[in-house]
């Protein structure tokens, strides 16, 4: 046991990269909303990327660190402090057995990843140890964390961040970490209207020139019944030009659908695996880490792309990322 839950926050659950090959079977991908933080935590712990980490949504949780722990936290800011200390971002940390561990209102984006060598362990379901709580099943116990629950990781590799180590254990410190740390993407988040692309849709001609005129022009506000499912969006509605039924289809991360009172939805990690309503476009990969940082009530404006821009994008921050994850090898090998 590494962990004991002693606060959950608003909602607390494990989640990996998703569970892909199921969505044939009505079965979500699901996992982590914000896929550059959750892996970015990982490699800070010397895991593979597709471990499991704990999502925490706007409110953090609280716990007991039952043995000496080797962690990670990126994404939004909760303000981690260990025994009241402030605990830093964005690096490898070890914390000493005994300590609490605690977050608290996320100050900057929405989600959190807590990453922990050798992964959150909890039985995988269909391949993936994402919680998809809808359906009570994956993550724990098919749900979200509660007081009392404890997590477990696999076997820590001792000889990884052996300086660490050492510190730790010459020292009264409640933790220990190195001085270099990560850069996040959820910086980028500043005041005023994110700015989030799109690929135009199948559906985008159906508009009316008028209508995605005001879709790319218009800023909308993310209301307060959006979630891990979808993001609805609060602002000009978008009517089509006539009436529409649509043969259900197969929707993505992203997906933008707007349903019969023109009020658009952004569909996200939870979405269902098909969708009836028109498809106005889906919101480039490269900015859903972005847009999942997003808090209710915040502004966001969509900026309309080629589809050659997107893959463009992707493919740049893939080679940023990979740089990041290189440069984090050579300085756990010293």
């Amino acid at each position: 046991m590494a962990l004991k839950v002693l606060r959950v926050g608003v909602l607390t659950i494990v989640q990996d990269l998703g569970r892909w090959g199921y969505q044939r079977f009505g079965v979500p991908v699901g996992g982590a909303m914000d896929e550059v933080s959750h892996r970015l935590a990982n490699w800070l712990v010397g895991n593979d990327e597709t471990q499991a980490t704990i999502e925490m949504t706007l409110v953090g949780p609280s716990f007991i660190v039952t043995r000496d722990t080797l962690l990670a936290v990126c994404g939004g800011d909760f303000e981690p402090h260990v025994d009241g200390e402030s605990m830093p971002r964005a690096r490898p940390v070890l914390v000493r057995a005994g300590s609490t561990l605690e977050f608290g209102p996320c100050r900057r984006g929405c989600r959190g990843y807590l990453a922990l060598e050798g992964g959150v362990q909890v039985d995988p379901v269909m391949g993936s140890r994402s919680t998809y709580a809808r359906a009570g099943f994956g993550g724990y116990e098919g749900r979200p964390l509660r007081r009392g629950d404890t997590l477990d990781t696999a076997a820590p590799d001792t000889t990884r961040y052996a300086e660490l180590r050492r510190k730790l254990a010459v020292r009264s410190n409640k933790m220990v970490y190195p001085g270099w740390s990560a850069t996040e993407r959820v910086e980028l988040l500043g005041p005023g209207p994110c700015a989030i692309r799109f690929v135009p849709g199948r559906h985008w001609p159906l508009f009316s020139e008028a209508v995605r005129e005001s879709f790319s022009s218009s800023e909308y506000r993310l209301g307060a019944q959006s979630d891990r499912q979808g993001y609805r969006l609060s602002g000009p509605i978008l009517p089509t030009s006539e009436p529409l039924e649509i043969v259900s289809e197969g929707v993505v991360y992203g997906t933008i659908q707007v349903p019969p009172d023109g009020g658009p939805i952004v569909l996200m990690a939870d979405r269902q695996t098909t969708g009836g309503y028109p498809r106005l476009g889906e919101v480039c990969s490269v900015d859903l880490p972005l847009l999942a940082q997003l808090p209710p009530g915040a502004q966001v404006r969509f900026q309309p792309v080629s589809l050659e821009q997107a893959q463009s994008l992707l493919l740049a921050r893939e080679r940023d990322l990979a740089r990041t994850h290189e440069a984090i090898l050579m300085r756990v090998r010293g």
